[in-house]
Order: structure tokens, then C-alpha cells, then sequence
């Protein structure tokens, strides 16, 4: 993928529409940006609604894609509620999220 990738192997979860291992998520530098890219807030709107929360208590306008946040500055996004989102997403429930919005 050309980033530093947070994946879930094809040896634990063969059945991906691309053959690949099953993506999580995704941190690259971009030109003028720095990209994290969370799945689990592109399939699962309460996470995406948790993300959002945490940019509002910051009082900062989230940049952010389908399932990418943008940021030039570290103190720009909240670290913590990413880290949190990612940490606590068990792969059986990432799994099971993954197969119902791929059909």
C-alpha cells in the first residue's frame, strides 16, 4: 500500500474482495498533509460519531475523507480518541462489520 499499515492477515481472514490482508488502519505522508486512515469509522457510523465528538471537544474542524483524517499538526487531531478507537475494535467485531457492509 505504500504506508505504515495496521492489517488483519490473509491467514486469519482469507475471504477480502481484493486478496489482500484486511485493512484497519493506515498512517502515510502525503504531499501536504499527513493521513490516518480508519475503516472502523468508514464501516461503523457510532465510531465516526465518537471521532467527531472528540474533534468538537477540541474545538477543531475535523479534515476528514470517508475514512481519512487529515492533519499537518500533531496537536490538531485527538490522538487519544484514535488510538482508543483502534485499541478497542476486536477483530472478530472488525470482522463481522467488515462482512456486513460488504455485501
Amino acid at each position: 500500500w505504500g504506508m505504515i499499515s495496521y492489517e488483519i492477515p490473509l491467514e486469519t481472514y482469507p475471504d477480502t474482495y481484493n486478496n489482500q490482508p484486511l485493512g484497519i488502519a493506515a498512517i502515510a505522508s502525503q504531499k501536504n498533509h499527513i493521513a490516518i486512515y480508519l475503516m472502523g469509522c468508514y464501516m461503523v457510523p457510532e465510531q465516526q460519531k465518537t471521532l467527531l465528538m472528540a474533534f468538537k471537544k477540541m474545538g477543531v474542524k475535523p479534515n476528514i475523507g470517508k475514512s481519512c483524517i487529515r492533519f499537518t499538526k500533531l496537536d490538531k487531531i485527538p490522538l487519544d480518541t484514535i488510538i482508543a478507537l483502534i485499541q478497542n475494535f476486536p477483530v472478530e467485531e472488525y470482522i463481522k462489520w467488515y462482512e456486513l457492509v460488504k455485501k
